[in-house]
């Protein structure tokens, strides 16, 4: 398949892994955001989006249903396995969902221990049908397992070859310097979007040690789109954004301000040339907005589903 040359591309910090300036967030297609997607259209889907130009896959062994606990690693592995060398997967360990059977919202349960890193490891190696594991993040904070320890370990899967990168989601900026001593940290995952800037305040930190970021949920869980209204209901079985505050009704009354300061954005700076290669409308512009803040070592993952998918639609990752 012949990539689209308008895609751009960005080194995360000082490290040299390059990937897309736009990742897609494959949470989605198995997890949290209802049913589990058509395994057929998310081939499809995926296997489209390399041929966009996306070489940046974002997964994490904890992505996937109660009768499929890991089915987003699966997925991933299956259908990128022919592509492997045109792509980087990134992927995560530390992290378990407390009664995933059971309506959400769910506690989640950090674990990094060193052994269960090692376990992780092996098992996404296998899912993912690969020998390596570009980006490997740690997913949440484990409070009882120090950094230095966690880094140690990063350290020798990185000797070992079994890892390429590792990075931290949700990073704090004592965790993040005590971490990069060890072993030095390639990027951090945290929310951002036009909703959510607290992270800001690490720019500067991440500009002295070379640390990239990469941002999730930019368009804050699909709030930022035309897709959603205040009469929008989410299945509580199977889909978080049923408990997520910025989907309450008078939440939508409240930030109609954003709403429509965004609309203007797009129409002032014309915002379509992306919109045009992946499909989104013109909230495409708090993307923009916050895809400026941090270039060059910024990378924005979406989240599939965050304003739906149809195979009609399929130019449409989600954010």
């Amino acid at each position: 398949m012949k990539s689209n040359s308008t895609m751009e591309y960005r080194v995360l910090g000082l490290s040299g892994l390059r990937c897309s300036a736009f990742g897609l967030g494959c949470m989605g297609m198995s997890h949290d955001y209802g049913e589990p997607a058509d395994t057929h259209e998310m081939k499809e889907l995926l296997a489209y989006a390399v041929d966009m130009g996306y070489t940046f896959f974002d997964t994490a062994e904890v992505y996937g249903t109660p009768d499929r606990p890991h089915h987003n690693e699966e997925l991933l592995g299956e259908v990128l396995r022919p592509l492997r060398n045109r792509v980087v997967i990134a992927s995560k360990f530390g992290l378990s969902i407390d009664a995933p059977q059971s309506s959400g919202p769910h506690a989640l349960i950090p674990d990094s221990r060193p052994e269960m890193i090692r376990y992780s490891v092996e098992e996404s190696l296998r899912r993912l049908q690969t020998d390596r594991i570009d980006l490997y993040y740690q997913h949440r904070i484990d409070p009882k397992i120090s950094p230095e320890e966690v880094a140690g370990v990063m350290a020798d899967l990185i000797r070992e070859g079994k890892i390429l990168h590792w990075g931290i989601s949700e990073a704090t900026e004592e965790y993040l310097r005590r971490a990069h001593k060890v072993c030095p940290v390639t990027a951090i995952q945290n929310r951002y979007s036009m909703m959510a800037r607290w992270h800001e305040n690490l720019f500067p930190l991440l500009e002295e040690l070379g640390v990239g970021f990469v941002a999730f949920s930019p368009l804050a869980n699909g709030l930022l789109t035309d897709c959603y209204t205040a009469d929008t209901r989410f299945d509580t079985k199977t889909d978080y954004r049923a408990s997520m505050p910025q989907f309450r009704p008078e939440s939508f009354e409240q930030n109609q301000r954003l709403f429509s300061f965004i609309e203007r954005l797009a129409d002032e700076y014309h915002a379509t040339p992306l919109a045009n290669r992946i499909g989104v409308d013109d909230k495409q512009a708090s993307v923009d907005c916050a895809h400026s803040r941090h270039a060059p070592s910024f990378a924005i993952e979406g989240e599939y589903r965050g304003c739906g998918y149809t195979p009609d639609n399929r130019g449409n990752p989600a954010y």
